[in-house]
């Protein structure tokens, strides 16, 4: 069971990495950052809405108590994430946008401590700092903070919410099915982002170009959507979940941050992006500091019985 979660994570992670590298064609193609991201998520929540809706409806029924967490999850764990990390990656390379987003288990460590007051483990602690540490060698403090300052700080926003994500992930029981939560929060999503991404005003024709962003390859831009909509969105949230649900919270977020390390392996593959010699090392710490940090995290709370793994049956449900 932990090593089929293991694998999950593993892979989800690696169809998350893709995602940055995809925006970047429609980007390219002309789409502004904000509304390559309703494209995504509406694209997304539509396409998970309607395989729900035919195979599993029952995944879709909302508690009426549950909806403030819904919207909530909408607004914060799926719409803020995804824009501000998408605007960053306009102004920093996906590599260390995605590094700043996953300080995001740091962050988590933080609010349990001092916002919950639970009590833990020194290694927490430990881990925070030797991230922190880590993220300084990324920037290079000591160059004057020669990383552009708007996108550091939208990458370090992208993380706070991304921190919220995992929070609200742990917070919610059996009365709420993880596939409709995801698809809610995917369409919510971006009905919360039509009044800034203006989906009218979305060039469509630019879907049947080819687009080629600075230093990478050619792509069609209606493949590099489809790709990132299936396979860095849909594909990557439902192993993701089954992923949290055969391991932990923690662990799974731990395994998430190899989204890191996929993300810029794909972006220097595709779209020419390469990582400095202190990006690299300051990346590894950054993670090395997480992994301490989820360590501490899992280790504080009584293990739990692993709940059945969410699946999307092929059988039309009653």
């Amino acid at each position: 069971m932990r090593l089929g979660g293991l694998a999950l994570a593993f892979v989800s992670a690696c169809c998350f990495g893709f995602s940055g590298p995809m925006a970047k064609y429609l980007i390219a193609a002309g789409l502004a950052p904000i509304e390559a991201v309703w494209a995504r998520m509406a694209g997304a929540g539509i396409l998970l809405l309607i395989l729900l809706a035919v195979f599993k409806p029952r995944a879709l029924r909302i508690p009426r108590s549950r909806l403030p967490f819904f919207a909530a999850y909408a607004i914060i764990a799926v719409a803020a994430v995804q824009s501000l990390y998408f605007v960053a990656i306009t102004r920093l390379p996906v590599g260390i946008a995605l590094l700043l987003e996953f300080m995001a288990p740091v962050m988590v460590v933080v609010w349990v401590r001092f916002v919950r007051r639970v009590r833990l483990a020194r290694a927490a602690f430990v881990g925070a700092v030797v991230a922190v540490v880590g993220l300084a060698i990324v920037v290079e403090a000591w160059q004057g903070l020669r990383i552009d300052a708007l996108g550091l700080m939208l990458g370090l926003l992208a993380g706070a919410c991304c921190a919220g994500y995992f929070l609200m992930s742990d917070s919610f029981g059996d009365d709420v099915d993880p596939l409709g939560l995801i698809a809610w929060g995917m369409t919510g999503a971006a009905a919360a982002l039509i009044p800034f991404s203006k989906p009218w005003n979305i060039p469509w024709s630019r879907f049947t170009e080819f687009a080629t962003p600075e230093g990478g390859h050619t792509l069609p831009v209606l493949g590099a959507y489809l790709w990132m909509v299936v396979v860095a969105t849909l594909v990557a949230y439902i192993l993701g979940v089954n992923a949290v649900r055969r391991l932990s919270a923690a662990v799974g977020a731990t395994v998430a941050s190899l989204e890191v390390i996929a993300g810029a392996v794909v972006a220097w593959g595709l779209v020419g992006e390469t990582l400095g010699g202190y990006q690299i090392v300051g990346g590894l710490i950054v993670l090395a500091g997480a992994l301490v940090a989820q360590t501490a995290t899992s280790r504080s709370q009584p293990p739990v019985p692993a709940p059945e793994p969410v699946t999307l049956n092929l059988e039309r449900s009653a």
